[in-house]
């Protein structure tokens, strides 16, 4: 059965002069090595091939969500524990396992940096195989966004350190907000209450959408009403290479919606298909939709990513770390109304 993973979203990050000291502060962390979305699975042969290795593969290898091809969460890499030595200490997500007879404490056991930084590391200790798929199976959500969110951070991390400012003092003059992008990003167009921003190279597009619409009741975050406001501003403002071309969100697929709260405001994130109208063009997105309760208004950003015949999960995971990095900047005047509104809940309740 196939799990729904939400989350949260990416490229091979490198980053260079972020040291830590181990814990006896005489050693350096290493920095992590590995290409983004790679797991090193520390496991004996046997339960690689028995039901451990089973469950494993389909959690942590199945299909990421709307994507137009299938590509795993995470690409696996087995690992017996004879092998596992500093070649392989230094990669950025691990799972290490011990399944025997002799283990004192059966557990899961999360955490970063042990050998590298910035690390994310899985211990699972199991007396039995069939005790082992129940740690793990009792455990696979929380593993699965741990990872992910480890992903994500490694790229937030960087954009904090090198982002396009162009872009980012745009969108805090006239749009009142921040966000980070990488360098290389261009506006490509602006209009009232929208901007669109992107990269470029002869393989590869990856583009944010940005823009804003009255909140004028609950149904403003539905999902048909978002697509409907979204594909008339794609219509007007985002061509095709074709006259009479344009963006637009492929219908023929169901988007996939999650209901959250960023940076504490009401929210949703919606990911789906987009394609070019009267052309064949077409790739992934994530959106997140968040109500500015100070303004009254609904914020969109849309990122995008056309990459033909290359794997896409780590673009489409580079756009929502930058998606994600949105900020108000009224966001204090948010938090009081929010406040209130949840204290309003509470006493209604």
């Amino acid at each position: 059965m196939k799990i729904r993973i939400y989350s949260v979203v990416l490229l091979s990050v490198f980053i260079s002069g972020l040291f830590s000291c181990s814990n006896n502060s005489t050693e350096m962390y290493k920095n992590i090595t590995g290409k983004a979305g790679e797991m090193i699975v520390v496991i004996s042969e046997q339960s690689w091939n028995g039901e451990p290795g089973k469950v494993l593969r389909e959690t942590l290898a199945q299909p990421q969500l709307a994507l137009p091809q299938d590509e795993p969460i995470f690409d696996l890499v087995d690992v017996p524990h004879a092998a596992f030595k500093s070649i392989f200490k230094s990669t950025r997500n691990i799972i290490q396992t011990s399944i025997s007879s002799n283990v004192e404490k059966e557990e899961v056991k999360f955490t970063d940096d042990v050998w590298a930084y910035p690390q994310a590391t899985v211990q699972i200790t199991a007396k039995t195989p069939d005790r082992f798929v129940e740690l793990f199976s009792e455990n696979r959500d929380k593993i699965i966004s741990y990872f992910i969110s480890a992903e994500k951070e490694r790229l937030t991390m960087n954009y904090n350190q090198y982002y396009e400012k162009g872009v980012y003092n745009i969108l805090d003059r006239d749009f009142e907000v921040t966000m980070k992008v990488p360098p290389g990003f261009q506006i490509a167009k602006e209009a009232e209450d929208f901007i669109w921003y992107k990269y470029e190279t002869p393989e590869i597009s990856q583009g944010v959408i940005f823009y804003s619409y009255p909140y004028v009741s609950d149904s403003a975050f539905t999902s048909n009403y978002q697509i409907r406001i979204r594909d008339s501003l794609l219509k007007t403002h985002v061509p095709g290479p074709r006259d009479g071309s344009y963006m637009s969100t492929e219908k023929r697929i169901e988007p996939i919606v999650n209901v959250f709260k960023h940076n504490g405001n009401y929210a949703t994130e919606m990911r789906g298909l987009w394609r070019v109208e009267n052309d064949f063009m077409g790739g992934p997105y994530v959106s997140i939709a968040e109500l500015d309760t100070d303004k009254q208004r609904v914020l969109v950003a849309f990122g995008y990513v056309y990459a033909p015949s290359k794997d896409k999960r780590n673009f489409i995971r580079q756009v929502e770390a930058m998606i994600y990095s949105l900020k108000l900047n009224n966001q204090e005047e948010n938090d009081k109304l929010n406040r209130q509104t949840e204290m309003e809940v509470t006493i209604e309740g």
